[in-house]
């Protein structure tokens, strides 16, 4: 078989996973909730690249559905051809103003709805059309000596268009949000005016290589927990209740979420690595929506993801961020990259990637220093033989020493 027809091939089997049309309609309810459900997201990201509270971080992508038929909305008129969107774009940068003392800045945004037309600029604005934009900007300081890292913004929720199908909705919201770490644990708000609208407390308990933890042994299968708190207005307050877990050498990980005060399961996940500085991943999710009709309320899926490519059919964090999203497969092009001390890695990560990972074992070994005294760098173990320096020659020309050498 050549490349040709190889190529043709995998062109047309992508083109017929992309192309199923089994989904379910979307409602205008979930995409009005969009812009909550993205308040959210953008902070949990962050906190997730503030844990070392240093270094940089880029993340971009799109989902692509190149039918009508794929997201269809189901407004009280009827079901309504078009195209749900979602293009993202963030970054994270800091830089070492003093010894130990880390200054930055972060820019998360988003733009997403649902519209008739596919576009990257200019949607149609039709009727059933809702676009809107979140941004969620900030500067942070870390001091590494104490692994404290403080940090504020905003967030604005800019509505371009909204169709007569959906309720009103205020053209500009602003919100202000705050976070403080300290080592293993952190808080976070979100605020409307002098009304909060969500708190998370996070406990990270798992030791990471890339913050300066160990990669393998007990302390890296600590657990690791979040709980927010939301908001809910007129209505009850919510509680989310999140454990991640470490089963296998930071490579396979089980996650469970449970909603209260209702105690019921929100959400379930098994998701495996093939290397602990998750650039690929492949994972199963389990969801309970609120249909309550038996095992239909169990939403089962999964998903893949590449460095440049994500793949999700029923996938749990597409139904949640993707407007319900489901019986449908959802291709995101997409890209994200963090990056502590000069290693590199995908966020949430333990590990750096493969080749920084040789680079960062290199680091923790000890080195000879002049006069034979060892230099061992912190968290490092100590080894049963010095290492010694080889071919180094040493000349005495009168009063006049020098070293040389290859």
């Amino acid at each position: 078989m050549t490349f040709s027809h190889l190529f043709k091939r995998l062109v047309l089997v992508t083109s017929v996973m992309v192309g199923v049309a089994l989904a379910d309609a979307i409602t205008p309810a979930a995409i009005s909730n969009g812009g909550n459900d993205l308040r959210d997201l953008q902070l949990r990201e962050i906190r997730d690249v503030l844990r070392g509270g240093r270094g940089g971080y880029i993340d971009l992508g799109f989902y692509y559905t190149p039918l009508t038929t794929q997201m269809p909305l189901e407004s009280p008129y009827g079901e309504h051809e078009g195209f749900a969107t979602k293009q993202h774009i963030a970054g994270f940068g800091s830089g070492e103003i003093g010894k130990g003392n880390h200054l930055g800045a972060l820019l998360w945004f988003e733009r997403q709805g649902w519209d008739g037309e596919d576009f990257f600029l200019f949607p149609k604005y039709n009727d059933f059309s809702l676009m809107r934009s979140v941004t969620t900007w900030g500067l942070t300081f870390t001091q590494q000596r104490l692994d404290m890292t403080i940090a504020g913004g905003m967030q604005h929720v800019n509505v371009e268009h909204v169709g007569d199908v959906y309720p009103d909705e205020n053209d500009s919201l602003l919100y202000s949000w705050a976070e403080f770490r300290y080592g293993h644990a952190s808080v976070q708000g979100s605020f409307h005016r002098k009304e909060w609208r969500e708190m998370r407390i996070s406990l990270d308990l798992e030791s990471r290589a890339i913050y300066g933890g160990r990669s393998s042994g007990p302390l890296t299968y600590l657990p690791n927990f979040d709980v927010t708190l939301f908001n809910g207005g007129d209505e009850d307050d919510s509680l989310l209740v999140f454990w991640e877990q470490n089963l296998f050498q930071q490579r396979l990980y089980g996650e469970v979420a449970f909603n209260f005060p209702d105690k019921e399961f929100h959400s379930a996940a098994l998701k495996y690595y093939p290397d602990p500085s998750r650039m690929v991943a492949f994972e199963a999710t389990c969801l309970r929506r609120n249909v309550r009709s038996g095992k239909r309320d169990l939403l089962w899926g999964g998903a893949v993801e590449f460095p440049f490519i994500r793949v999700a059919y029923n996938s749990s964090y597409e139904y949640e961020h993707y407007f319900g999203a489901k019986g449908t497969w959802l291709v995101e092009f997409q890209f994200n990259l963090g990056t502590v001390d000069g290693f590199l890695f995908s966020r949430g990560a333990t590990q750096s990637a493969p080749m920084e990972s040789v680079r960062l074992d290199r680091k923790t070994r000890e080195f000879p220093k002049e006069g034979g005294n060892m230099i061992q760098l912190p968290g490092s173990e100590k080894s049963s033989e010095p290492l010694t320096a080889k071919g180094v020659r040493h000349e005495v020309v009168g009063s006049t020493h020098s070293e040389g050498g290859k």
